[in-house]
């Protein structure tokens, strides 16, 4: 069955495929499916013009495929990574937004840990051992705790 299938190989299964990982991508988000999907329609388009040469044989599509779907990958990467340049780099970088800003310690600093309340939020903050009320300002960012120094 595989064997025929390949033997057979015309430009209807060629655009049958294109349109399967064109749905699939819609499915699978990723902009990955989708050059690949547009390679098999190529390679089916090709087969639809009216020269049927001896060399169009299934080896030769499936080569033209392989190779356009790693052209066309490579392009839509470079594609997708040009536009994901942002004019705002901390947009979901709430913790890194806050360095800079200056707080007062909610609950002191003991053993290097204590609590600062920012904005509605409370964060948990490492620094030098610190009273509560002392006035202290972000300077960097551990995963969730803030790395606070005294103003």
């Amino acid at each position: 069955m595989l064997e025929w299938m390949l033997v057979q190989l015309g430009p209807w299964n060629w655009m049958v495929l294109g349109l399967v990982l064109l749905a699939l991508e819609i499915l699978v988000p990723g902009v990955f499916l989708l050059w690949i999907g547009i390679a098999a329609l190529v390679v089916g388009a090709i087969s639809l013009m009216p020269w049927q040469a001896e060399i169009w044989v299934w080896q030769v599509q499936v080569l033209v495929f392989l190779v356009l779907a790693l052209i066309s990958a490579y392009v839509g990467r470079k594609i997708t990574a040009a536009q994901t340049t942002t004019d705002q780099p901390l947009l979901n970088r709430r913790g890194e937004q806050l360095i800079g800003r200056t707080a007062t310690l909610t609950e002191p600093i003991l053993e290097g840990r204590g609590r600062i309340k920012l904005g509605d939020t409370l964060w948990r903050v490492s620094g030098p051992d610190l009273p509560v009320g002392t006035r202290v300002i972000v300077i960097a960012v551990n995963d969730l705790e803030l790395v606070v120094a005294q103003t």
